[in-house]
């Protein structure tokens, strides 16, 4: 008796146990009806797999964390400046000392340069770029036999899906961290950019492409677990897809800000009760729910163009696809 309580009770943690499946005659049609139905049935598997996807932003947040709180710190009286513009602030109090004040105070928060902080920092980011395209196709994998009502073993699975894509999952997770990378670096430029004709218009630019980027990224590793492609061809099918799949793409869209909008509700609202432990609630579903929602959303794009699409060649579709063999767990 002992025995099967303690099964129940780690059962939501056990990442080779098999899910519910569809049941037999059920309308399978990838509507927003049928998603909650499939949300709830494979949630605790969807839980298990976001432990492995944490890691995805684990080095983030302790890059983060050692870079504003881990060393030492340059102090801001050793600028011959920070004296000056304090005892003008103290005698006229404007916007323009206010800020400047505020951008010498700030360097209080800011590692001193070259120290062993720095070289930290930057083992964790090769780690990052290295493993993230890697951890990506294993969760997408995962992700794409939930959506379709496979049989799911998570961890066997997701580290088949490594394997099998080792390459092209490396250099697709090299090629997307710089991307987001030299984005996000353009967008704080130019949002704490003097506000110009010009700087606005690029401000306005780097979101839409950032957006653009955002929902093509929906596509881009669901089709190297799929399909034998190359990662060219990839980008410019996600590209693609971004038009094809629009309705698609943006209630994805919706329901991530809606999963945002209650994580960070759900901190706003109990971190002034004490209750710190809500900074830790949304690594235990935000990133396995997101996934997916637009895992969801595009492979139902992906098969109508790329696998049904090979075998209804004149069904009027205009546009150019490139599609590969299809890769499936099954067939292997």
């Amino acid at each position: 008796m002992g025995n099967k309580e303690n099964k129940k009770k780690f059962k939501l943690f056990d990442l080779n146990r098999d899910g519910k499946g569809v049941e037999p005659g059920e309308d399978t049609t990838p509507n927003l009806k049928f998603f909650f139905k499939q949300l709830g049935r494979k949630f605790s598997k969807i839980i298990s797999l976001n432990m492995l996807m944490d890691i995805q932003i684990i080095t983030i947040i302790v890059c983060i964390y050692l870079y504003f709180f881990g060393s030492p710190v340059t102090p801001s009286v050793n600028y011959s400046e920070f004296p000056l513009i304090y005892g003008i602030q103290q005698i006229s109090t404007d916007a323009v000392t206010a800020v400047n004040l505020s951008g010498f105070s700030y360097q209080l928060g800011l590692p001193t340069y070259n120290t062993y902080i720095y070289w930290v920092i930057g083992a964790i980011v090769v780690f990052h770029l290295l493993t993230y395209g890697l951890q990506k196709v294993g969760s997408v994998y995962v992700l794409r036999g939930l959506v379709r009502g496979d049989s799911v073993f998570i961890l066997s699975d997701y580290f088949y899906a490594i394997k099998k894509n080792f390459k092209q999952g490396l250099l697709l997770g090299i090629i997307d961290t710089v991307i987001i990378a030299v984005l996000t670096y353009d967008f704080l430029y130019f949002f704490n950019s003097p506000s110009t004709m010009f700087n606005n218009f690029m401000y306005s630019a780097i979101m839409a492409i950032f957006i653009l980027y955002s929902i093509a990224r929906f596509y881009l590793y669901l089709m190297i677990v799929t399909f034998n492609i190359k990662i060219g061809k990839a980008f410019k099918n996600a590209f693609i897809f971004c038009a094809l799949g629009i309705k698609r793409n943006i209630m994805a869209c919706i329901g991530i800000v809606i999963v945002t909008a209650i994580a960070i509700g759900m901190v706003m609202l109990l971190l002034p009760l004490g209750l710190g432990v809500t900074l830790v609630l949304p690594l235990i579903y935000y990133l396995g729910v997101c996934g997916f929602i637009y895992t969801y959303a595009a492979y139902p794009v992906i098969k109508k163009y790329m696998i049904d699409g090979v075998n209804t060649p004149d069904s009027g579709n205009a546009v150019s696809i490139s599609v590969s063999n299809e890769e499936t767990h099954e067939n292997e």
